[in-house]
């Protein structure tokens, strides 16, 4: 009877999983609700500020500022993925989503971070062309050109991430349905596959190169000629002059993919669950929330173009 009874249960799916958050007391779930509740409010202020900002002003209509307003477009299609479905995790210590919501969720979340690695590389071409061809920079970067890199970055993103995603739809989740997570990321999905999740395992590492590994290569390739044109610049100040035009991208760059090494390429068996969903905040949340303060605190054309924005609002 016993053994009948495990059959059973062996054979039957997952319909639904639970999300367990941080489990912890009445106050510091209130605390965490209210804090993720005004970053998101934040994140979506502050992207929708460069989106509007680039789009209005003259200014800014360039290659660069036009990557930058894609970037804030997936930044808040990221964080609207998951910050809404998690702030009720936060609050209740747990929640439950379905199994299509979560496979919903895991794709648009890894496909806009796959956009996001793409998009930076772009970012980075564009500053190499700009400073190591800058009589070029016109007719290389032009707008039909631009569009057409934004729009590859686009379309592989979301293309490459959808042959993982349905694979691991396709594994047999028969229980326990507990994932012990803030979301449903990959990694602690697959963990409760009571099929063989080799495959998938083995297309997460595969896809890894084309949205990973080649982008940091492309990116750290583009900063080596970019450091070596700007190193004979003779005067210090033209040096640092030209260095600033590339520093703001730089700093997401590293924010970036130091968050996604950490939680990915790094080994996490020494660390904690806790520390492992803070390191998951960090690179969804987190940097969706300073991409937008980076670019407007360091970016003068930016901070111009608010100043100018505001003084035609206040004579209007």
């Amino acid at each position: 009877m016993t053994f009948l009874v495990w059959m059973l249960e062996s054979k039957m799916e997952v319909t639904m999983f639970f999300l367990r958050g941080f489990q912890v007391s009445q106050g510091p779930r209130l605390l965490l609700f209210c804090l993720f509740l005004v970053v998101y409010c934040l994140i979506i202020c502050g992207n929708l500020l460069i989106i509007t900002l680039v789009s209005i002003s003259k200014n800014l209509h360039t290659p660069i500022y036009f990557f930058i307003s894609q970037l804030s477009i997936s930044d808040i299609f990221l964080t609207s993925d998951i910050v809404p479905e998690m702030l009720p995790i936060l609050l209740n210590n747990g929640g439950t989503i379905t199994f299509t919501d979560c496979m919903t969720q895991l794709y648009f979340f890894s496909a806009s971070e796959s956009f996001e690695c793409l998009l930076l590389t772009v970012m980075s071409y564009d500053r190499y062309v700009a400073i190591c061809n800058p009589l070029r920079y016109t007719t290389i970067m032009t707008s039909g050109h631009c569009l057409i890199l934004a729009a590859t970055c686009w379309v592989f993103g979301f293309s490459l991430i959808l042959i993982n995603v349905l694979k691991t739809a396709k594994l047999n989740f028969c229980g326990p349905n507990i994932i012990d997570h803030l979301f449903c990321d990959l990694v602690p999905l697959l963990e409760l596959a009571c099929s063989d999740a080799f495959v998938v395992h083995l297309e997460m590492y595969l896809l890894g190169i084309p949205n990973v590994i080649i982008p940091t290569t492309i990116i750290v390739i583009s900063y080596i000629y970019i450091i070596l044109a700007i190193l004979r610049i003779p005067s210090s100040t033209g040096r640092q002059k030209v260095f600033s035009t590339c520093s703001t991208h730089l700093t997401v760059v590293s924010i970036f993919y130091w968050t996604i090494f950490s939680v990915y390429v790094v080994p996490t068996k020494g660390l904690t669950v806790a520390m492992s969903k803070i390191l998951s905040l960090l690179y969804t949340v987190f940097t969706s929330l300073v991409n937008p303060i980076i670019y407007s605190l360091r970016n003068e054309d930016i901070r111009k173009a608010i100043q100018e924005t505001i003084h035609k609002r206040v004579i209007w």
